[in-house]
């Protein structure tokens, strides 16, 4: 058996074309561009780096990509409307809200069918998963809430009243934090994952969308989709102590490489992905992608 090679890829869902393209993070280049399907939006890469997982809102279905060929292997059926995916850290379940019915498909990876639906709040978007995967959240744009799911028996077990139009969630490392994007009030809500309460809001830029939090805990960054900006928040005072400017419409896309060194950023109406340099908080490149770039997601892939 060959050695096998270890690379970190960026892929971005390109709404405007029906495509995904393929980052390779160690030279900013776009090696592959991969048809998908009418208006790609959410996407996740398993932890074990095989897998993309792409809802495609205009087919209502979620096409899976094999890492190593780079091409769809499935087609998965899931609600109305789906936005966005999440992967649990097991690599064994998918989530897919679907915002058009105000639920969640659950799909098996093990064999890319759906086994679960669940119903949560108005106008479902971003979801994601805490740490040790026991948990789920999330954020309700029609009602301004955030569902919390028990994974282990996919009910929903509480409900969080938040901001004016919830978008998407991260936690800190240790999952004792999630920070939820408003884009109705331009806040972060910051909740406590032991008491499921709101312990701070953060005034950010301009209709905030996406979030990532470093690998280390230590600062969140959001996406302003029409100021063309990037807060940056401590995670030690729930203070925004920077901003970025990016490109032109930052979208839910952004996401850290493994080492916490670099972010990158899909701008939707600029056709780009920004890098930028965690270290210094400058935008050190530019990468041409599709048209309408939404989402990004990024992993190590073995080949």
């Amino acid at each position: 058996m060959g050695i096998r090679r270890q690379k970190t890829f960026s892929y971005v869902s390109n709404a405007g074309d029906g495509t995904v393209s393929v980052i390779n993070t160690s030279t900013n280049m776009v090696i592959d561009t991969i048809p998908i399907g009418n208006l790609p939006t959410g996407i996740a890469i398993t932890p074990d780096g095989t897998r993309v997982y792409v809802s495609t809102a205009g087919n209502d279905s979620v096409a899976v990509i094999d890492t190593t060929s780079n091409m769809v292997i499935d087609t998965i059926m899931v609600g109305d409307g789906p936005v966005e995916v999440a992967i649990n850290p097991s690599s064994t379940r998918v989530y897919v809200t679907n915002n058009n019915v105000n639920s969640i498909s659950v799909i098996d990876i093990s064999t890319n069918m759906v086994i679960g639906t669940i119903m949560v709040g108005s106008g479902p978007q971003g979801i994601a998963f805490t740490p040790d995967g026991t948990l789920a959240y999330v954020a309700n744009a029609g009602d301004n809430t955030v569902s919390v799911i028990n994974t282990a028996t996919n009910v929903v077990i509480d409900s969080i009243m938040v901001g004016v139009g919830p978008q998407f969630i991260a936690f800190t490392p240790d999952g004792t934090l999630a920070y939820v994007t408003n884009s109705g009030d331009d806040t972060v809500s910051v909740i406590d994952t032991t008491t499921n309460m709101v312990i701070d809001t953060i005034t950010v830029g301009n209709f905030p969308i996406g979030i990532a939090i470093m690998p280390d805990g230590t600062r969140a960054y959001v996406t302003n989709n029409t100021d063309d900006s990037v807060s940056v928040i401590s995670t030690a005072t729930n203070m925004v102590i920077e901003t970025v400017m990016v490109g032109d419409g930052p979208q839910e896309g952004i996401s850290f490489t493994p080492d916490g060194t670099r972010l990158y950023v899909s701008n939707g109406n600029g056709n780009t992905v920004s890098v930028i340099n965690s270290g210094t908080n400058m935008v050190i490149d530019t990468i041409t992608v599709g048209s309408r770039p939404f989402d990004l997601t990024i992993g190590t892939v073995y080949l």
